[in-house]
């Protein structure tokens, strides 16, 4: 399949509506780009969209089919903006050493409430900017600094030996990680309300 490239770089656009919709389109998002109080409709798979070297300030993201392994918005800036839809294994912040173009990822003032995140980590910026969406979602502050203390609890079915017993692994700069209570308990065959039980034993644990 031959793809169409379409390029927004080199430039600031504000007030504007972006759709990136069409499946046989590659979005080329950066550099050299800012964008200001734009709404972005997302509707490509994350093979689709690439980010490099942009700032969104005040912008909201409408993900309408979701986004999955999603790792580049290490290399935006985001500043004051909110996301809609859904997201899995995706990576947001500053990632020393990532990939080129690290030094241009940021997070700050931005609201997932009206998101879900399942998997997606806040990486070498300050979570306490962020507004993270409530359960049945739930947010793990510092998963590798307190990846001990979450150990020593019992978590359902194969949840800790899996995840829990992972964080340790983690990249030291992992400030935040979010899952997706129901998602994670049909994966590995449990309720939420098994993992909620666990949950509310830390105060690390945001949801």
């Amino acid at each position: 399949m031959l793809f169409t490239k379409v390029f927004y770089e080199d430039k600031e656009i504000q007030n504007e509506r972006l759709e990136l919709t069409d499946k046989g389109s590659l979005y080329f998002v950066g550099p050299n780009l800012t964008l200001t109080n734009c709404t972005l409709v997302l509707k490509v798979p994350a093979r689709n969209l690439f980010f490099e070297g942009v700032r969104f300030v005040n912008c909201t993201f409408e993900v309408k089919q979701e986004l999955k392994k999603k790792q580049t918005w290490v290399l935006t800036s985001l500043k004051g903006c909110k996301f809609k839809g859904n997201l899995s294994d995706c990576d947001f912040g500053h990632w020393p050493g990532y990939t080129e173009g690290w030094e241009h990822g940021s997070i700050e003032d931005c609201d997932f409430t009206e998101a879900r995140l399942d998997g997606c980590r806040i990486m070498g910026c300050d979570p306490t900017t962020v507004r993270f969406p409530k359960w049945p979602s739930f947010t793990i502050l510092d998963p590798v600094q307190n990846s001990r203390a979450l150990r020593s609890a019992t978590w359902p079915g194969r949840f800790g030996r899996i995840v829990i017993d992972d964080l340790a692994n983690y990249p030291a700069d992992t400030r935040a990680l979010t899952f997706h209570a129901p998602s994670q308990a049909k994966y590995f065959d449990i309720t939420p309300e098994a993992l909620q039980a666990v949950i509310q034993q830390f105060d690390c644990i945001l949801s």
